[in-house]
């Protein structure tokens, strides 16, 4: 289980409020969304705009991306959709 983000691309998710991001495991791609509440926490001053909440994202990517590794290996098996909130920061 080795998860890597070799693409860096993320789209805002305006009907649900959170980024989504990729992941990929060997060749099975992994999605990742990340809620509003967790963006605010690792960015204060963000507010629910898609450009706060992006800005916020690229800031604390590296953090983002250890919180999806460590979702990910706590994980059920043959799942390949995981949500991050503000309790994986």
């Amino acid at each position: 289980m080795t998860l890597g983000f070799p693409n860096q691309a993320r789209h805002f998710d305006a009907s649900k409020t959170r980024i989504c991001f990729w992941g990929h495991d060997d060749v099975m791609e992994v999605s990742f969304f990340i809620d509003a509440s967790a963006l605010q926490k690792l960015s204060p001053q963000a507010d629910i705009s898609k450009t706060d909440l992006l800005e916020a994202f690229d800031v604390s990517i590296d953090r983002i991306y250890a919180a999806a590794q460590s979702v990910y290996k706590r994980g059920k098996k043959g799942s390949y959709v995981y949500l991050l909130s503000a309790a994986n920061f």
